[in-house]
């Protein structure tokens, strides 16, 4: 429960019909209690339950809205708080009703439910109105995938990685969702533009692996797929959209905030692809880069240590160098001049390189792989999970390493990123 509320700041505000009240935790060490006290509300589509304090931490940009009105009541310090009449979330909602409606028609069919992916620029609120949009599927029954294609930001495992989860109960309204049993694969990097090969491989492999998840499961099937994406838009990034919608057979694309960014998708993308513009939530606050890597920094921290609600206690043990094989992929490109006459280069950027384990590896992430051998294969295969090499001793040849689980890992056989993480624990 909240603490006394003799010792902290509390407010009270009552909210009209379709109104949202907006607030945002101070960054210092502070944390804030909501509670409503009458009428009904949501946070990001997640219901509350009346009188039932539920807890923010610094740095938590929040949203509550009511269809029916309401009233909160807020204990602790706030850096913003107020409400807000002109809010997109009726709009939202009949999204979700449109897509609803889609899904009674796939199982009368007997057909896949809708793939949508949102689409847009960064800090529009694209990841926001994915939970919103999967907190509402569920809530009428539905057992729809959650896709992240979103490598900066790592919505379902560690910056770095493209993921899917099957989502069967609602958000908590300050954790998130429930990350059981996702399906992860290794990037290795926090935006596409790093490998683009790579990322299209991925994008292809996913899209299979969706497709025969949601081939395996009617309930699923019928559910359908929210996707959220990155928000490099522009050139390349708009191209890598379009493989995106290819490769998991998108049929409804949501576009916020971007005018340009919808009339090209309905230019390109095939007639029978619905294309619908929304508006950006103005509660939507644009994040610095240091900001954004503070926020990748807390992803991994909870990979492997948890929340204060839900901690994990990771464990740190030892690994021979002699006993693993370590791999980074992408390797340096052969010009034309080195190949046998009428050969043309492969794809260097998809090849797999083998890595002598050395002090440079320090506070890298590792992906511990699927595969089993040392091929270009085990690029498809996606991860066990992740350990992060806390000390490298290059006399005794060991690594250090932060890992979910005890010892041994699950395979020897470890994918190299470019993401790092400095555990302060």
């Amino acid at each position: 429960m909240a603490p006394d509320s003799k010792k902290q700041h509390v407010q009270e505000f009552k909210l009209d019909v379709d109104s949202e009240l907006r607030f945002e935790v101070e960054t210092k060490l502070e944390k804030v209690y909501l509670t409503l006290k009458s009428g009904t509300a949501e946070v990001f589509g997640t219901e509350l339950v009346k009188g039932k304090p539920c807890e923010f931490s610094a740095g938590a940009k929040i949203a509550v809205f009511t269809f029916q009105g309401c009233t909160l009541e807020l204990r602790g310090k706030t850096d913003v708080s107020y409400i807000a009449k002109e809010t997109p979330m009726v709009m939202y909602a009949n999204c979700h009703a449109a897509l609803d409606n889609l899904r009674v028609k796939a199982e009368r069919d007997n057909k896949p439910g809708p793939i949508c992916m949102l689409v847009g620029p960064t800090d529009v609120g694209k990841s926001t109105l994915a939970r919103i949009l999967l907190n509402y599927a569920v809530r009428v029954g539905r057992r729809p995938i959650y896709v992240d294609l979103d490598v900066g930001q790592g919505a379902i495992s560690v910056p770095g990685t493209l993921g899917a989860l099957l989502v069967e109960r609602p958000a908590h309204t300050d954790e998130g969702f429930s990350e059981e049993a996702p399906l992860v694969y290794h990037y290795g990097h926090i935006s596409p533009s790093a490998n683009t090969s790579l990322f299209k491989l991925l994008l292809t492999q996913l899209g299979n692996v969706v497709q025969e998840r949601m081939n395996a499961n009617k309930r699923t099937k019928m559910s359908g797929c929210i996707i959220n994406t990155c928000g490099w838009i522009k050139d390349t990034g708009y191209k890598l959209l379009l493989h995106a919608a290819r490769s998991l057979s998108v049929d409804v694309i949501l576009v916020l905030d971007q005018e340009r960014l919808y009339n090209e998708l309905v230019r390109d993308v095939p007639k029978f692809v619905r294309v619908v513009f929304l508006p950006k939530s103005g509660g939507v606050v644009e994040r610095s880069k240091s900001l954004r890597s503070a926020y990748r920094d807390q992803r991994i921290r909870e990979y492997f240590y948890g929340t204060p609600k839900n901690p994990l206690y990771p464990h740190s043990f030892d690994l021979k160098f002699a006993d693993i094989h370590i791999f980074k992929i992408g390797a340096p490109a052969l010009p034309d001049s080195c190949l046998p006459l009428g050969m043309k280069a492969q794809d260097h950027l998809t090849k797999l390189v083998s890595l002598t384990p050395n002090s440079l590896m320090l506070h890298h992430l590792l992906a511990v792989s699927f595969g089993e051998k040392d091929d270009d294969d085990m690029i498809k295969h996606h991860c066990h999970g992740f350990v992060c090499i806390t000390n490298v001793d290059m006399e005794r040849q060991t690594f250090t390493v932060l890992s979910p689980q005890p010892k041994p890992l699950p395979s020897n056989y470890l994918l190299l990123s470019d993401v790092q993480f400095m555990d302060s624990h």
